[in-house]
């Protein structure tokens, strides 16, 4: 039985639903089991990361955990991993491949917050394998309302070089850390299989829609208004904004991960936009 946490987010969907069809057995967390929307076959039980103590409940017959922690802080976190321990040793964890290991800390805070639950893991002595995620492609939803509207997308930083992921890769990988021998104490760089411009970005997405889209780049200092306007805190706003101007003249990198872990190529951007074709188009959501 391996538990999944973060079953009903855009990673964990295709965590559970590639478990079953390698045959696991899966329990996934949900706050609501009712509205899940989980496939059939999976034991759906009600719970919440922020409520340790109903976890020895899930954790019953558990062999192996998916964690995605979602919080900036891991001051939570060592409840959950003494539960998690009291049941078994094998734990995956979605981190990001932003952390520098040879830092003592990190230079923004989400990178910080990955590498503090890396560390506590690591001191609860459990059987770890962190999956770090490069740039999600779910990222450029954020993109979706201004497609929908007018087809310009207004952001920074158009030249930034992102080789971003599609979750269902970065599910791939998670899959086999958690289900076959040989992953323990791996690190796991995930990527997508190429670099683009955010502007290439908004190119495939157009082709995948059929419809020709506009960049209008924005000033930073105008993106980190917006940012701080919709609830983002000032740190982590300068991250973002750090992180993609140093994509400008320093590409993310592209990694071999998925194709060395899952034996089948990592998924192109293109795909990826064809995949999710509905939430940019007119009428869909």
């Amino acid at each position: 039985m391996i538990l999944v946490t973060g079953a009903t987010g855009n990673v964990g969907r295709h965590v559970v639903s590639q478990l079953l069809e390698a045959g696991a057995p899966v329990r996934a967390l949900a706050r609501d089991p009712d509205s899940a929307g989980l496939p059939d076959g999976v034991d759906i039980v009600q719970g919440d990361l922020s409520e340790p103590d109903a976890l020895d409940r899930c954790l019953e017959g558990v062999e192996a955990v998916f964690l995605l922690w979602a919080l900036l802080t891991a001051e939570a976190l060592p409840e959950i991993l003494d539960a998690v321990s009291r049941h078994t040793r094998r734990i995956v964890y979605l981190s990001s491949m932003g952390i520098d290991d040879d830092l003592d800390r990190q230079e923004d805070p989400i990178n910080q917050s990955h590498a503090d639950v890396e560390q506590l893991i690591e001191r609860f002595g459990l059987e770890w394998t962190f999956v770090r995620s490069g740039g999600m492609a779910t990222n450029t939803l954020w993109w979706a309302p201004d497609v929908r509207a007018d087809g310009v997308v207004r952001s920074f930083h158009g030249a930034a070089l992102r080789s971003l992921v599609h979750e269902r890769d970065v599910a791939a990988v998670t899959v086999r850390a958690l289900s076959a021998e040989g992953h323990v104490g791996a690190r796991y760089p995930v990527t997508g299989p190429q670099s683009l411009t955010q502007v290439e970005q908004m190119h495939a997405i157009g082709e995948a829609i059929g419809r020709q889209l506009r960049w209008e780049e924005i000033p930073p200092e105008t993106a980190r208004q917006q940012m701080l306007a919709d609830g983002t805190s000032p740190s982590l706003a300068d991250g973002i904004l750090n992180a993609h101007a140093r994509f400008v003249t320093e590409p993310e990198p592209v990694t071999q991960t998925v194709l060395e872990v899952t034996g089948a190529p990592a998924l192109t951007f293109g795909e990826w936009a064809a995949d999710h074709a509905g939430a940019f188009e007119r009428g869909e959501r």
